[in-house]
């Protein structure tokens, strides 16, 4: 029971904490010249904050459908892995697997992973991932109202809000020094692709770079315990 509360406590404030994100995604997409529609269907159809944030980074930037889409599906592979991995932890059924397809996010698997025991993995995925669905979406619609009353959002600094929300998702990831190389090599290699590849394509060159160290496992891959911790 108290574990189980724990749970509900954590996954609740992980939530809250990353819903709010949805305000700033509302709008810059509003300003990136989406309508309030499209933005909202992305958050309900897509509803993947990385993939969101770089779809509409994409096309404010001036990049095409196509670079955008590719974009935005790339960062989206590691949700498929994350479902490989909760497999155990959140076995499918037929009336869960489509919701929990859904729902399976960057926070709902780190919150199920730091679980205790299966109970409490699944109650933190279920509450994790529902509740951030709720209120992303809300936000998301507040975000976009909000972009489309006050116009170019850059004005108020707003456009900065989609490296934070990037560097706010990467940063805890960085415990590592095999995390650290790929993401100070991605950086470098984006920043030097972006005065001269058209928008979305540096995004996608950097992939290469994971890639790259996955293959090679270059600077030692640590142990799996020693990850999820």
């Amino acid at each position: 029971m108290n574990s189980s509360v724990g749970a509900w406590r954590k996954g609740l404030s992980v939530a809250i904490a990353t819903s709010l994100y949805g305000v700033s995604f509302g709008a810059l997409s509003v300003a990136s010249g989406l309508s309030i529609l499209e933005t909202m269907l992305l958050s309900l159809l897509m509803f993947s904050g990385g993939s969101q944030f770089a779809l509409v980074g994409v096309v404010a930037a001036g990049g095409t459908a196509a670079a955008a889409i590719a974009t935005a599906g790339v960062l989206g592979i590691r949700n498929t892995i994350y479902a490989i991995s909760l497999r155990r932890l959140i076995p499918p059924t037929k009336l869960t697997l489509v919701p929990a397809a859904w729902v399976t996010i960057d926070e709902s698997t780190a919150v199920s992973l730091a679980g205790k025991n299966e109970g409490e993995s699944r109650v933190g995925f279920w509450v994790t991932g529902v509740g951030i669905f709720i209120g992303w979406n809300i936000c998301t619609l507040i975000g976009a109202i909000v972009g489309d009353i006050l116009g170019d959002v850059r004005a108020y600094g707003l456009d900065a809000a989609a490296a934070a929300a990037f560097l706010a998702l990467l940063w805890p990831r960085l415990r590592h020094r095999q995390a650290v190389a790929v993401g100070a090599a991605s950086a470098a290699l984006a920043a030097v692709a972006v005065p001269v590849l058209p928008a979305g394509i540096p995004v996608l060159a950097a992939v290469v770079v994971a890639v790259v160290v996955a293959l090679t496992n270059w600077f030692g891959r640590e142990r799996a315990e020693g990850v999820l911790r």
